[in-house]
């Protein structure tokens, strides 16, 4: 995973579960990473649900919740889906792109076990 989108992709997904924890009143939550073509994180509760009018306009004034997950995902280019229905759970879907989420390193460094400064530091004491 890109390095730079690292903080926000844990951002994202624990306000995703923190907000299942907190008011769904889930009695089980299911998280799903797929890596393929995109990075996508997928979180579901059976709690009861969000009211579809609060999913419409993306969250409820005074709460920052949604709309914080909807603003991180849309300034590193993912799409986030929120689904949900009063007493049928949540589903918050989280997808970036292959060619944003995945870091491409070059050939050399990808098989390198330490970091090229703490081989330097070693041969250096050596």
């Amino acid at each position: 995973m890109h390095p730079a989108l690292q903080d926000e992709i844990y951002r994202i997904a624990r306000e995703s579960l923190r907000n299942a924890f907190r008011h769904a009143q889930a009695r089980q939550i299911e998280t799903e990473i797929i890596y393929g073509e995109s990075l996508r994180l997928r979180f579901r509760d059976d709690g009861k649900g969000i009211d579809p009018s609060v999913v419409e306009r993306g969250g409820r004034p005074g709460h920052w919740g949604l709309p914080g997950i909807r603003e991180r995902a849309r300034q590193i280019g993912a799409h986030l889906e929120v689904w949900s229905e009063l007493g049928a759970g949540t589903e918050v879907e989280l997808s970036i792109p292959g060619s944003i989420a995945y870091k491409i390193l070059p050939a050399k460094a990808r098989f390198r076990i330490f970091p090229r400064r703490v081989e330097q530091d070693y041969e250096q004491r050596s």
